[in-house]
């Protein structure tokens, strides 16, 4: 994408003047419970700056980036915009970001860009910029001379959907710099803070687009809004003064409410300030048939949201008709307004419309007399920017996995979406294509990168890989079962540290390449596997000495490897302590349950201790005594025994 023109070009030099005041800024605490950040990219310690708002000290940045300052700070009122941070990609990548906590909704986003000679190189980076995993803006070398000195403010609506199949308590919305050729990214900072749901037609398109400012224009004030002027805004938009942008060779008159009251303002779900709406610019001279025209910088491949903003703040205008004008949008007459008609007078009202198809860069906003003259108060342009299609999320969050398992060096910029923007390039080494339900990962090439980790099972979530390859590197661990994708084709992880067994899940009709070699595998090779080699692809198991079981490798031994029970050991062990237990039960059996009721063998074995034998023989004979006096007494028809004596009758 070419360079989407530098939004809200505000020469810093306008602040010197500015003094703190008060205000409903949403941005004042800066408070993360809410959700709302004020972060000072480069800067090293948290601050409250002189319009009371809370500033945080550089956070949330990827690896990689160095802090900075601006060559001539003193020129800089605002701390935060003397410091920055840059992003070399020789240490930090192709593509660097800021992971923001935010969880799914709607954000006012504001971004500060300040070169400087920073570098004492004398030349302003070029570099893309991304909110969502779509990109928003485009910095060019060079950068007009205002910008590139002074700083320039850029601003959008973006909805947050998590990058990753994450809660909503730990979801992160990313703003990343991609490098052009070598120039470093930069940044000097940061603002965020939610926004209404409905805001900017936010029922039908704030789900799926990113709305970013093409100008943002007070047509009857100068530049006014929180962190510039001590005027109040509930988004913290900064309304810049109209006259850069007007068709100079017509002419124009201010007018003002003279300090009444401009009802309807500071309404949900935008909020537009009463301030806006208490001046208006309208036509000068004495000619009945002059306009009003602005001329708003566009990018024809997109749509445009325009928002006019009007108020009948003329007292000598108080009733319907007496002032008419056709709008008329890049050449289109597409309404007639007539604003006491709607609303009254003194009373805001505001009018929008997409504008579709543009042929020219420039965009004409013309306001054209039907009775009377025509009035403007203020003028909103936003080219809406259609979401781009991301990483399927659950393949996004096993990159990210992959990310830390494998340790990823930040020189290869693993930051942000994997796959888009689909204008950038994916992260180094992957190749990504798109699936049914958004981006899918189908190749990893990451050999000889110098990678020290292990491989997650996570990467059983990138079902469309096709081709792996980590080969040369010093990764250790496990090969985890997830590397059984049906849909991989080619597997290379030689010239590693990898241990144990080869999972048997490795292997599908599909596979082709299967390169092991020089690892520290062993045990038995999964016959599916090796059956890649049998049906004409290429295999290589060599290198690893404890690997058995196939043509060309040792045998496996029976029960016992590399110094302990394998397979088979382990299920013949459990099958004869199943056999001894059988025989104990068998016994227990034959002992205990089928003795007669008369076997009173209470013999104890030989190898007790005399004494021992000696009791258990005393013991039998007393009960043998016993029971043949019982037996004599119940046979007996004539007489009682007593201890052996018969007693008369």
């Amino acid at each position: 994408m070419p360079l989407l023109l530098l939004r809200l070009l505000l020469p810093l030099a306008l602040l010197a003047a500015v003094r703190a005041g008060a205000s409903d800024d949403p941005f004042l605490s800066g408070a993360q419970a809410n959700h709302s950040y004020n972060i000072d990219c480069g800067g090293a310690a948290d601050f409250t700056s002189a319009f009371g708002r809370r500033w945080l000290a550089d956070r949330y940045f990827s690896a990689g980036g160095n802090a900075g300052m601006v060559a001539e700070p003193h020129r800089f009122p605002q701390p935060q915009e003397r410091t920055l941070r840059f992003f070399p990609p020789s240490s930090a990548g192709k593509s660097s970001c800021y992971s923001l906590p935010l969880p799914p909704g709607r954000y006012y986003l504001r971004v500060f860009s300040v070169y400087d000679n920073y570098d004492s190189k004398l030349r302003s980076p070029s570099f893309d910029v991304s909110a969502a995993a779509t990109l928003v803006l485009s910095f060019r070398s060079p950068w007009p001379e205002t910008a590139a000195r002074y700083g320039a403010y850029s601003d959008l609506i973006v909805p947050s959907h998590s990058s990753t199949s994450t809660t909503a308590s730990n979801a992160t919305t990313d703003v990343c710099f991609y490098s052009l050729s070598t120039d470093a990214p930069l940044v000097g900072s940061i603002e965020v803070a939610p926004v209404h749901p409905l805001a900017y037609d936010g029922a039908t398109t704030g789900a799926r687009v990113v709305l970013v400012n093409y100008g943002r224009l007070t047509c009857g004030n100068g530049l006014f809004g929180p962190g510039f002027t001590n005027d109040s805004d509930a988004f913290s938009r900064v309304w810049q003064a109209g006259t850069d942008f007007r068709n100079n060779d017509l002419s124009y008159d201010a007018i003002t409410a003279g300090g009444r009251k401009i009802f309807g303002a500071e309404q949900p779900p935008n909020y537009f300030p009463a301030k806006m709406y208490a001046s208006a610019v309208t036509t000068g001279g004495d000619a009945a048939d002059a306009e009003i025209e602005y001329l708003m910088p566009v990018d024809t491949r997109l749509s445009y949201m325009v928002w006019l903003h009007f108020a009948e703040i003329d007292a000598g205008v108080g009733a319907p008709g007496q002032r008419v004008f056709d709008i008329m949008l890049a050449g289109r007459n597409v309404t007639r307004i007539d604003i006491f008609k709607q609303v009254g007078g003194f009373t805001a009202f505001k009018w929008t419309y997409i504008v579709e198809n543009l042929t020219s860069n420039t965009m004409s906003v013309r306001l054209v007399p039907v009775v009377g003259r025509p009035i403007l108060c203020g003028l909103e342009n936003y080219a809406m920017v259609p979401l781009e299609t991301r990483t399927v999320p659950n393949q996004a969050a096993a990159m990210k996995a992959l990310k830390d398992s494998l340790k990823i060096p930040a020189r290869m910029g693993w930051n942000g979406d994997p796959c888009a923007p689909r204008t950038w390039d994916a992260w180094e080494g992957v190749t990504c294509h798109r699936g049914n339900k958004g981006l899918v990962i189908t190749q990893l090439d990451l050999a000889s990168q110098g990678l020290k980790g292990f491989i997650t099972d996570e990467i059983s979530h990138l079902t469309d890989l096709v081709s792996l390859n980590m080969s040369s590197n010093s990764l250790t661990g496990s090969l985890p079962p997830g590397l059984g994708q049906p849909s991989l084709a080619t597997l290379d992880l030689s010239s590693n540290q990898f241990t144990g067994s080869i999972p048997g899940t490795i292997g599908s009709s599909k596979l082709q390449t299967v390169l092991l070699n020089s690892n520290e595998l062993d045990g038995q090779v999964p016959e599916i596997l090796y059956s890649v080699g049998v049906h004409g692809g290429v295999i290589d198991l060599s290198g690893n000495k404890g690997l058995c079981g196939v043509p060309t490798l040792p045998a496996c031994a029976l029960f016992w490897e590399k110094g302990g029970l394998n397979k088979t050991g382990k299920i013949a062990l459990g099958a004869s302590f199943g056999l001894l237990l059988l025989v104990i039960l068998i016994v227990v059996y034959i002992v205990c349950i089928r003795r007669g009721p008369y076997d009173y063998d209470f013999e104890f074995p030989q190898d007790l201790t005399s004494i021992s034998a000696i009791s258990a023989k005393r013991n039998r004979y007393q009960r043998a005594k016993s029971v043949m006096l019982a037996e004599m007494e119940v046979h007996s028809t004539d007489g009682l025994y007593t201890n052996g004596n018969r007693s008369p009758r």
